[in-house]
């Protein structure tokens, strides 16, 4: 590779070497001064062209987005804000960008407008930082899960099973829409189908992973997931990415140990390899909400919100101390809540978890022990309590600004139980005879949660908008690229 990436670059001190760096304009000030980034960093180099010896044809053709090469000598810097700088001795015209044309001027430009072109977005200085911050997560999950002797596994993306029983899935065949083969009673023929029964996009690997954790003791799988649900908010994508571990022999606690050990180590792995990206995020952050009056400012900057995250152990309080907390908040007894709390047994909504969070505790909280109706049908089923409701050893951990970062439960192990739960929520049993043999072969106690990376992204860059952490979100009506 005959260029130097400009990180490296940036951080030379020599001075007199002759270099080569490839990249795309940023801006050209005076016929003289290039600002060049090849993506490695949030800074750019200065280039700084002999105008009066270049021709002017070429000059003109070096517009903000061209890719170009430049050869030089790496030299101290006497311009502000920067160490280094080239002073170029050939410049080459890599590929042209119409200035007319081309939509990422240098100047601010919105999210919602970046949004329209998210295949240009990459381009900027705060979607470099958060794709950085989002590699670097991802990396820090495999190696968190690595040290620990988990078994990483690739689950199904095409699926029999509806995993959450909420029959939010995309259906996937190979039938023309417009001759559908049916049966005597009219009902769709899937035995005509490509895989001969009815298939969806996998909303979750977690029965798979149980299969595997039952044999292997740990494993995790780190894939995406799909959720037909017609919901425009700021925190739901049609496809996403999860991160599911499955342990044998775990119970709740270490279950929750687990995750929120996982949470604190990818953050501060974050911090420690992305302090560059996430001081630029902090720092826009920052401007950002300049605009907004005082009392709707965070309280914490960004980084200090995620060493907050690190110094503190998260609250663990059950479904029961919740409610009551909830019914007699200011919000709840003001009617401020747009769902309010009456009695046990609601389900709890996104207002909740972040008064919980933001107000009540002002720290992460793990909530566990929630009514069984309300939950899964795999989760493992308490003792009926005092006033003989219904709990399973479920757990969510919410965190601010966020709500739902993570949903895990102890599994239940007893197939009678199971098969009784099953029954009653209308799942035949025979569907699901593979999951079933994990209970009737020397079942064990063993439980598992759910990660979603993109929340995940959301809450170490600060971003408000979880189209803003994925690289082309799906929604409803868009699908692009």
């Amino acid at each position: 590779m005959e260029h130097t990436r400009i990180k490296e670059l940036l951080k030379s001190e020599e001075f007199g070497k002759h270099v080569i760096v490839k990249g795309w304009v940023k801006t050209f000030r005076n016929n003289q001064f290039i600002a060049i980034n090849d993506g490695s960093s949030l800074n750019n180099i200065q280039a700084v062209v002999d105008f009066e010896n270049t021709e002017e044809a070429l000059l003109k053709r070096v517009t903000t987005g061209a890719a170009v090469r430049v050869e030089g000598t790496l030299v101290e810097s006497l311009g502000k804000g920067q160490r280094v700088e080239i002073k170029v001795k050939e410049l080459t015209i890599l590929g042209d960008s119409d200035p007319e044309k081309f939509p990422l001027q240098p100047k601010k430009h919105s999210l919602e407008f970046l949004r329209e072109i998210a295949h240009l977005r990459f381009r900027t200085g705060t979607f470099n930082a958060v794709f950085k911050v989002r590699n670097a997560l991802a990396f820090a999950v495999h190696q968190f899960f690595n040290e620990r002797d988990f078994v990483y596994m690739h689950t199904p993306i095409i699926t029999g099973s509806d995993a959450e029983g909420a029959g939010e899935i995309f259906k996937v065949t190979t039938f023309d829409f417009d001759s559908i083969p049916r049966n005597e009673q009219g009902q769709i023929d899937y035995k005509e189908d490509f895989f001969g029964k009815a298939t969806n996009l996998t909303v979750s690997g977690q029965l798979e992973g149980e299969l595997a954790a039952m044999a292997l003791g740990n494993i995790y799988t780190f894939g995406p997931t799909f959720r037909a649900e017609n919901s425009n908010t700021t925190r739901h994508l049609a496809e996403f990415w999860m991160i599911e571990p499955e342990m044998a022999f775990y119970e709740l606690e270490d279950n929750m140990d687990l995750a929120e050990d996982l949470l604190k180590y990818v953050i501060k792995y974050a911090l420690d390899h992305c302090a560059e990206e996430i001081e630029f995020l902090k720092s826009r952050l920052l401007e950002e909400e300049k605009s907004k009056p005082q009392n709707e400012r965070a309280e914490l900057n960004l980084v200090d919100k995620l060493n907050f995250v690190l110094a503190n152990n998260f609250e663990r309080v059950t479904y029961t101390d919740a409610i009551e907390i909830l019914k007699r908040s200011k919000p709840n007894q003001k009617k401020q809540f747009k769902y309010l709390i009456d009695e046990w047994g609601a389900d709890l909504q996104s207002e909740h978890e972040r008064y919980l969070v933001e107000k009540h505790f002002k720290k992460p909280v793990i909530l566990i022990d929630y009514p069984r109706e309300i939950k899964s049908f795999y989760m493992k089923q308490n003792e009926p309590d005092a006033q003989g409701r219904h709990t399973v050893r479920a757990m969510d951990i919410l965190f601010p600004g966020i709500g739902e970062m993570v949903g895990g439960s102890q599994r239940e192990e007893n197939l009678d139980k199971l098969l009784a739960r099953m029954e009653e929520v209308g799942i035949p049993a025979e569907e699901m005879d593979w999951f079933l043999d994990t209970r009737r072969f020397g079942t064990a106690p063993h439980a598992g949660f759910g990660l979603g990376f993109e929340r995940l992204v959301l809450f170490v860059t600060g971003m408000t908008n979880i189209r803003d952490v994925i690289p082309f979100p799906r929604t409803p009506n868009n699908a692009e690229f």
